[in-house]
């Protein structure tokens, strides 16, 4: 059996001794050497050569933590590692997957071209913003979905009473998945912008009255779109509304959007860590699931029976 070797970026060591914990395996050791002006040059301190090599690393803002994956690539590369896997458990930048208006990049398409460049043999990933973001690499992906941590923790739902919603149009197929899986009905709010990060409207299709809505998205980044979607599902009659969503960034205001909505709750893994802790949130650990993945990836098994069923 060929050697595995685990290592962690700076931004996501919390979640890499987690997921090194439920592998068995200890993470490897490596050091960051900066220049005068910042310049970074991580010098990895053990062998990797002919190793199978995982490096876990999510890509959020700024842009430190993508380039200290790339360099991280490159060296492993550089020194023989057998197969190098990316570990992105958030994936950053994926938000601009298209041209949506004149003189904009794909910065997504960007940073896939950037991944196999470095040298990354494959990808793993959690609930990307868009499933075609697959398509954007010419390695694999391995595309895990978070229905495995959130299905148990809802299992003790009232059917009767819980009904799911999507907070935009482009989630339906998500929160389907889940009204699908617990046999309950789905409802859409359908949102209009003015500009990213501002909503102007929000429009509920559907009946909510008397129900316990549950919000189903991929990330919550100023949390505008689910605090306003929890507005208009209770204005329509809603009983309560909680909120599922994967990828906790929470930036700007996102904690006082949060505390001061009508949420009852918001539950997200630890994909990224948390600014600080708050009474409506609830974390639940992706690490065991990335574990199971790294593991199967390792020993040439199938990613999807994780997940599916």
């Amino acid at each position: 059996m060929v050697d595995v070797k685990l290592f962690s970026g700076q931004y996501s060591g919390y979640l890499a001794e987690k997921i090194s914990d439920f592998y068995g395996h200890e993470l490897g050791q490596w050091t960051l050497s900066r220049f005068s002006d910042g310049e970074m040059q991580p010098i990895i301190e053990e062998s990797v050569r002919g190793s199978y090599v995982f490096f876990i690393q999510s890509t959020p803002a700024p842009a430190d933590n993508l380039m200290e994956l790339l360099l991280l690539i490159d060296s492993a590369k550089r020194a023989s590692a057998d197969y190098i896997t990316a570990v992105i458990p958030y994936f950053g930048y994926a938000r601009q997957d298209r041209k949506d208006k004149p003189r904009v990049p794909i910065s997504a398409k960007l940073i896939a071209n950037l991944l196999e460049a470095a040298g990354a043999n494959r990808i793993m990933t959690m609930d990307l913003h868009a499933d075609q973001i697959q398509g954007f690499f010419d390695i694999p992906v391995d595309h895990l979905q978070s229905n495995a941590i959130f299905f148990p923790y809802l299992e003790g739902l009232d059917k009767e009473s819980v009904i799911f919603a999507s907070p935009d149009v482009g989630g339906v197929k998500r929160a389907r998945n889940y009204a699908n899986h617990f046999q309950c009905q789905l409802v859409i709010c359908d949102k209009y912008r003015r500009r990213a990060n501002e909503i102007a409207g929000m429009t509920v299709i559907g009946d909510v009255e008397g129900k316990d809505v549950i919000l189903v998205d991929d990330m919550a980044d100023t949390a505008g779109t689910l605090c306003k979607a929890a507005d208009a599902l209770m204005q329509r009659g809603a009983r309560s509304v909680r909120a599922i969503c994967t990828h906790p960034v929470l930036s700007g205001k996102a904690y006082e959007n949060i505390e001061n909505s009508e949420l009852t709750e918001l539950i997200v893994t630890d994909t990224l860590p948390l600014k600080r802790p708050s009474p409506k949130i609830k974390v639940l650990s992706s690490s065991k699931l990335f574990a199971h993945a790294i593991r199967n990836t390792h020993e040439h098994r199938s990613i999807s029976a994780l997940f599916m069923g």
